[in-house]
C-alpha cells in the first residue's frame, strides 16, 4: 500500500511532523511538479504542497500525474478550537452540506476506516502527555479527493501548534500504526469530538469511517438526513451503522433509526461487537 503523507509549509504542526519524519527515516527526493515536492521512504511518499490542506483538491490525482499512484492519503495538520484544549485528533473529511472550508458542497471524500482506527489507537498508546486528549473528530471540511484518507492534527490553539514532542508522537504513529480489523461502521449522532465513537473503537473490534454528528441532522427533513447517512455509508464502504442513542432525545432517536431502516442499512450496538 502506497501512502501519500501531505504537508504544507503554511501549517506549523504539519512542518514539525514532516521534520520528525525526515529525522526518523531516510527519504529519497523524487522531484517536484506543479508546486508540490515529493520524497519517498519505502511505501510512504511525503508531499510538500503550497497552500492549505483543506484546499488541496485532487492532490491524489496530482501525485498520480507525477508518477505516485497512492492507495491512501494522510494530511498532517493543525487543529483549531475555541476551547483551546490540547488535543490530538484523527478524522475523515468532506462536506455534508455547504463547502465553506474546502471541498465541494454535499460531497465526501472516501474514508479509510481500518487505517484511521489503527492510527487513533496507536496515538493513544504513544501519547505520554496527560495534558493532551486524543479523539476522533467527525467528518468535516475539504479537500475533495477520490482516494481514501484522513487527517491527523495537533491543537487546539497556536501555543500547541509548535509542540515538537506532540509532532514526534504523531510522526511515530504514522510510521508504526497498524490497520485495525473488524466491521466497517459509520457513526450517527453526538458532538463534534465524537467521544462515544472514540470509546467504541478503543474497546471493541470495529473500524470507524465517516461520522454524522447531531448538528448535521438537526432541523433537516428525513430525505436530507437519509442522503447524508447514505453518503457516509457508501463513502466508507460500511457494513453497518452505529447510533449514539444517548446523545438524542427519544423522538429524534426513533426518527433517525427509522430513516436508517428505511434506507435498508443494518444497525449495530456495542453488544453486537467483539470486545478488545
Amino acid at each position: 500500500m502506497v501512502r501519500l503523507l501531505v504537508c504544507t509549509p503554511d501549517d506549523p504542526p504539519s512542518v514539525n511532523m514532516r521534520d520528525a519524519l525526515l529525522e526518523m527515516r531516510d527519504w529519497e527526493e523524487l522531484g517536484s511538479e506543479g508546486g508540490n515536492t515529493y520524497s519517498q521512504c519505502g511505501n510512504d511518499v511525503l508531499a510538500v504542497i503550497s497552500g492549505r490542506h483543506i484546499r488541496a483538491e485532487g492532490i491524489d490525482a496530482a501525485a498520480k500525474d507525477f508518477g505516485v499512484d497512492c492507495d491512501e492519503v494522510v494530511f498532517m495538520s493543525r487543529h483549531s478550537a475555541a476551547s483551546g484544549k490540547p488535543t490530538l485528533t484523527v478524522h475523515p473529511f468532506g462536506n455534508y452540506g455547504q463547502a465553506d472550508f474546502g471541498g465541494e458542497p454535499c460531497k465526501l471524500s472516501p474514508s479509510a476506516p481500518e487505517s484511521m482506527t489503527g492510527m487513533l489507537r496507536r496515538i493513544v498508546k504513544l501519547n505520554d502527555d496527560p495534558g493532551y486528549s486524543v479523539s476522533f473528530e467527525v467528518t468535516h471540511h475539504g479537500p475533495l479527493i477520490e482516494t481514501p484518507g484522513y487527517f491527523i492534527e495537533i491543537g487546539s490553539e497556536e501555543t500547541h501548534w509548535g509542540d515538537r514532542h506532540a509532532a514526534h508522537v504523531l510522526a511515530e504513529a504514522l510510521l508504526t500504526a497498524e490497520k485495525a480489523d473488524g466491521p466497517r461502521l459509520i457513526g450517527v449522532g453526538g458532538g463534534h469530538y465524537a467521544p462515544r465513537f472514540t470509546e467504541l473503537v478503543m474497546g471493541h473490534r470495529a473500524c470507524m469511517g465517516h461520522m454524522v454528528p447531531t448538528y448535521q441532522t438537526d432541523g433537516m427533513d428525513d430525505a436530507e438526513v437519509s442522503r447524508r447517512i447514505l453518503d457516509a455509508f457508501h463513502r466508507t464502504g460500511a457494513e453497518a451503522v452505529y447510533i449514539h442513542r444517548k446523545s438524542m432525545k427519544k423522538s429524534e432517536e426513533r426518527r433517525i433509526e427509522g430513516i436508517i431502516q428505511s434506507a435498508g442499512l443494518p444497525i449495530v450496538s456495542s453488544k453486537d461487537l467483539e470486545s478488545l
